[in-house]
């Protein structure tokens, strides 16, 4: 066996200085594979030399003398047990050194407050801008965003995402139950399982645990705007609106709820632009429906005819609000439309309760009237409250085929809402 432990404190400085001198360095040997390169500079590194399946491999120990004798044998030692048990050393530390920087990196992004990758909360955050962004509308992902910053990322954001299991996600959609949201605790639980679906795609996670609390959480109970839809009670509304003593852009607002079935928002930013009086027709730009980001984007128009009533009250509306961009202006700015709790308000002071009739409520009413009162096929009202059918080929008919019947349903809705606010006999029609 070669002989080990040659060398001495004194022998390893002598030969520093003789490299120094003689401006060239020079290796001592301890045995074993450990190597002193003394160096002109004034400084040793310590080297181990070793074999593992028939290949040479050179590991630094160190530099002497922030490394001295003794601890350089006692890293050789260590080094010689990673080789008798057929590890690579060398691969061995460069190991430990990408994880040492993984958990410095780790340490960083907690200590700034960001997430750490592999953790639910990256994951949630990477497929917010990858998936969800791209295919829903803006405020639909900052919803989104929002419900998951609040309610899931303070109890989940910094697990990794392998490692939560149902129980513990169930747990987390139980807090908000307690406080009585449970549609948000739906809501969130949807989210969550697409995040977790995403996780599988990018190998972060084998499983959707949020598959598995299908019928854990309370049910939602159905809640439908409140809506007035008999008879006597519109005519009043209806009378109501026309004796309204507020802004006459609001009472506009409110009488083109009644007639148009446009969606709350959708009435709000109306522009003048949309206006067309020569073919009696609103049209309705893609971008302001409700619908996903790519409808938004490629859909059509969406089309609503307008009835003889409704282009009176534009006509008159145009005298005030005709020189700038939206039919119903804010109060405040020409520049904003009209605020979303403008006509919820109205209808308030005239003396409806949230829980009788909503600004969302006239669709509601002119769906069933229409249909029970006046016997108008439930497609064609459908189609005119653009309400999504289940494939593009019934969404290109309703566009296309039931133009003319809703030209007809717009005009005979405004002609009914006429006798009822007259108080005329309304002789009521009903579908086969």
């Amino acid at each position: 066996m070669a002989a080990s432990d040659k060398l001495t404190d004194k022998a390893i400085k002598a030969a520093i200085k003789a490299a120094t001198e003689a401006g060239k360095a020079r290796k001592i040997n301890d045995g074993n594979g450990l190597v002193l390169e003394a160096r002109p500079t004034g400084v040793g590194w310590w080297r181990f030399r070793y074999w593992l399946d028939s290949r040479e491999g050179m590991l630094s120990l160190g530099v002497y003398p922030d490394v001295g004798l003794k601890d350089a044998r006692e890293r050789r030692d260590d080094a010689k047990r990673q080789v008798a048990a057929g590890q690579d050393p060398s691969t061995e530390r460069k190991v430990a050194k990408a994880a040492r920087v993984a958990r410095a990196a780790v340490d960083r992004l907690v200590d700034e407050g960001k997430p750490v990758p592999g953790t639910f909360e990256h994951t949630a955050r990477e497929w917010l801008t990858t998936v969800h962004q791209a295919k829903v509308s803006a405020g639909h992902a900052d919803r989104t965003r929002i419900r998951l910053e609040q309610d899931a990322f303070p109890w989940i954001g910094r697990r990794p995402i392998g490692e939560i299991q149902g129980p513990e996600l169930l747990a987390m959609l139980r807090r908000i139950e307690a406080r009585g949201a449970i549609e948000t605790a739906h809501r969130l639980k949807d989210s969550c399982g697409q995040v977790f679906r995403y996780g599988v795609a990018c190998g972060l996670c084998e499983r959707n645990p949020a598959a598995d609390l299908r019928d854990a959480l309370q049910p939602v109970l159905s809640r439908h705007h409140a809506a007035i839809i008999e008879p006597k009670q519109a005519g009043k509304l209806l009378r109501d609106i026309e004796e309204y003593q507020g802004h006459p852009i609001t009472r506009a607002a409110l009488r083109l709820s009644a007639m148009l079935l446009l969606r709350p928002g959708e009435l709000r930013h109306m522009e003048w632009a949309w206006i067309g009086t020569e073919n009696a027709m609103l049209t309705v730009p893609a971008t302001a429906m409700k619908r996903t980001r790519a409808g938004k984007e490629s859909g059509a128009p969406h089309m609503v005819p307008l009835a003889a009533q409704a282009l009176v009250v534009l006509s008159q509306l145009r005298q005030i609000t005709g020189t700038g961009r939206y039919v119903f202006p804010a109060l405040t700015s020409k520049t904003r439309c009209m605020s979303e709790n403008t006509v919820r308000s109205a209808l308030r002071r005239m003396g409806y309760a949230n829980d009788e009739m909503t600004a969302h409520g006239f669709r509601a009413m002119a769906r069933t009237m229409a249909a029970e009162r006046l016997g108008v096929a439930p497609e064609v009202i459908e189609a005119q409250l653009a309400h999504a059918v289940s494939d593009a080929l019934g969404r290109a008919y309703n566009r296309t085929q039931f133009l003319e019947q809703r030209r007809d349903l717009m005009q005979q809705w405004a002609d009914y809402l006429d006798r009822l606010r007259d108080g005329a006999q309304v002789i009521e029609f009903r579908s086969a």
